[in-house]
């Protein structure tokens, strides 16, 4: 049984490091592709087939994008909203600053890289107990 659990806590701890380090990785690009995201105070106008938002860039320019159906719900009946924009382009928004595919992928990593803390520990301790 003891070399039953040395084995699993092995396979974890390769796992749990090995895809969390990957998985690290692979957050790190999506956040440096997301690009920059600044806060823009947006009006909300009603547009007959659902709401749009629209705000002035840091440049002069009048963006403008069309809210889904949960964002208008986030909003709900609001003339105003703070919206984050992204830098260089009129045509994108969202509500929140970081990316949600980002934050994802990002704690995804932290648990992998968490399990495999655990079974390296698990594994250590098992070493010593019957050492």
């Amino acid at each position: 049984m003891p070399q039953a659990i040395d084995a699993l806590a092995e396979i974890f701890s390769w796992i749990g490091f090995g895809l969390g380090a990957l998985l690290a990785g692979v957050a790190l690009v999506m956040y440096l592709f997301d690009g920059t995201w600044v806060p823009v105070r947006a009006v909300v106008e009603d547009a007959g087939d659902g709401k749009l938002v629209r705000w002035f860039d840091e440049d002069g320019g009048v963006g403008e994008a069309r809210l889904s159906h949960e964002q208008e719900h986030h909003i709900g009946d609001a003339d105003m909203a703070d919206i984050f924009v992204r830098r260089g382009s009129l045509d994108r928004m969202r509500l929140t600053q970081g990316s949600p595919a980002v934050r994802a992928v990002a704690w995804l990593a932290v648990g992998l890289l968490t399990l495999g803390a655990v079974a390296l520990v698990t594994s250590l301790v098992m070493l010593f107990v019957r050492g």
